[in-house]
């Protein structure tokens, strides 16, 4: 009897604990569960410890976390009649868990397809140029065309990015020449460049040397006309007992020195002028001559 007793108590607990993990669910923050009671879709739950029942209940769990699907490459035509490759990556997460459960059996199938379809109706609306250019458009118009489709689906598609594009032979050789073309045409810019940046660096350094010679030679002259006043003026001082004749020569030779020199300015002093116009007046009241003057005829 204790046997029996203990053997109905051990298939008890035996089936209470295959009950319990058939009843109890725990869902994940990021996890929902569709609850279908007697085949009729009840509600999403979650998350949280759930109870079900496991004779009448069914659940299908979704995953709210963003997902991606890669789309393999795939063959369209441009709108100017080239075939190329494209691969690409769509990045979706659900929205609706009870709608994302009903409204489509195999999701990653249908995007598959609708993306491949959505990508050649793109792809022939823009020109083999467009497509290798403006990526980021056409990642664009992909997004917001495949988000219309499987936004009925509880289905968001939050992002699409092209990964590789692949042209004809053909077209991906007149690229490669015309790369190298270009990469031949920046080199010469390049150096042009250099050459008259150096042109320009060389005549403003002979400029500025000119600059600093010429305004050495102007100091340079007006020191030595300096000099040569500082001359006359002691010369005056010295000889300031000299009869006016004797000092006018002295100035006559003074001034035959300043005029040899290459000097194009001079500072004369003033008591050379008055000295001069002394000298002429006596001559001109007794007669005389300077030495070196032929006397005038009337």
């Amino acid at each position: 009897m204790t046997v029996a007793i203990l053997v109905l108590v051990a298939v008890v607990l035996i089936g209470f604990v295959v009950l319990a993990s058939v009843s109890i669910k725990i869902v994940r923050e990021y996890q929902r569960v569709v609850l279908f009671r007697l085949g009729r879709a009840n509600s999403a739950r979650g998350p949280g410890l759930i109870i079900i029942n496991p004779i009448t209940d069914r659940i299908s769990w979704v995953d709210l976390r963003e997902r991606y699907l890669e789309i393999p490459h795939q063959t369209a035509i441009t709108q100017d009649n080239a075939a190329i490759a494209i691969d690409f990556i769509i990045f979706y997460k659900v929205l609706d868990p009870l709608t994302s459960v009903l409204a489509v059996q195999d999701f990653k199938g249908a995007a598959t397809n609708i993306a491949s379809t959505t990508l050649r109706s793109v792809v022939g609306d823009m020109s083999l140029d467009d497509v290798l250019s403006k990526r980021d458009e056409m990642n664009g118009v992909l997004r917001f065309k495949l988000d219309d489709v499987t936004e009925r689906w509880g289905v968001k598609v939050t992002n699409v990015e092209v990964r590789e594009i692949k042209p004809p032979p053909a077209v991906l050789e007149a690229m490669t020449r015309q790369m190298g073309a270009e990469r031949t045409r920046r080199a010469v810019v390049t150096e042009a460049d250099g050459q008259k940046q150096a042109s320009i660096t060389v005549a403003e350094g002979q400029k500025q040397s000119s600059i600093l010679q010429a305004e050495g030679e102007r100091q340079s002259a007006e020191l030595r006309a300096q000099g040569y006043a500082a001359a006359l003026r002691r010369i005056l001082e010295v000889a300031g007992d000299l009869d006016s004749t004797t000092m006018t020569l002295q100035y006559l030779e003074t001034l035959k020195q300043i005029g040899s020199s290459p000097s194009t300015k001079f500072v004369i002093p003033v008591e050379l002028t008055s000295l001069l116009a002394g000298v002429m007046n006596a001559n001109n009241g007794n007669g005389a001559v300077l030495p070196g003057a032929s006397p005038s005829h009337k």
